[in-house]
């Protein structure tokens, strides 16, 4: 919007001081991926404008997505064997408890005794690390999920992309590997919403310059 002022009589003499300068923007992000790998698809041009997380590019992820796989499988075998266990410790209990009637009852040894308790303690200590087991293939997969997640480069803040600095095809890295060769930056993104004009002032009229004057 631009507001039409009047002007004093005899132009810009009237001015407090002169002085060039450029409008620049606080926020600016150099925007890269958390993950070194090669790009697929770049999903933005130069002069876009970009919300909060939207989807910028994407890392080919075929290796994470077989890992993500294999942890799948895993977390499966993991979930057959409690199940398994539980069915065998139940069982083990109910010989556990119809050993000891007889046991009172003096109809069998003690050695019987020992061994249906042996058995039903190591079946709560399998089904306890089975237990565990699967709580790991679950972390797994957790693990997988955020790698994939790390593999799709994501706009931190609204803007306007101001560059594009690679193609698909191209290595990404967080950190330079030298060469030239790895990109270290997929697009470079302005808030406009932070612009602001930086000027420099000469020494000789900075006693011209005061708090909140326009």
């Amino acid at each position: 919007t631009v507001v039409v002022a009047p002007t004093s009589a005899g132009g810009a003499s009237g001015a407090v001081l002169n002085a060039s300068g450029y409008v620049v923007a606080r926020r600016v992000a150099t925007v890269s991926s958390k993950v070194t790998g090669r790009i697929a698809e770049v999903l933005i041009e130069e002069g876009a404008a970009v919300r909060k997380d939207q989807l910028l590019a994407r890392l080919d992820a075929a290796t994470s997505l077989a890992e993500a796989g294999l942890a799948r499988r895993q977390l499966e075998a993991a979930d057959a064997n409690p199940e398994e266990v539980q069915a065998r410790l139940a069982e083990a209990r109910r010989t556990l408890q119809r050993t000891a009637t007889l046991r009172e009852r003096g109809l069998v040894a003690e050695e019987a005794m020992d061994a249906a308790r042996a058995e039903a303690q190591a079946l709560e200590a399998r089904l306890a690390a089975s237990q565990a087991q699967r709580r790991v293939a679950q972390s797994g997969i957790e693990l997988r999920q955020r790698d994939l997640a790390d593999h799709e480069i994501r706009a931190p803040f609204d803007g306007v992309v101001i560059s594009k600095d690679a193609q698909p095809g191209e290595m990404v890295s967080p950190v330079s590997a030298g060469g030239g060769f790895t990109r270290t930056g997929i697009a470079t993104i302005v808030d406009m919403d932070s612009r602001e004009i930086e000027v420099d002032v000469n020494e000789a009229f900075l006693n011209r310059v005061v708090d909140g004057q326009p």
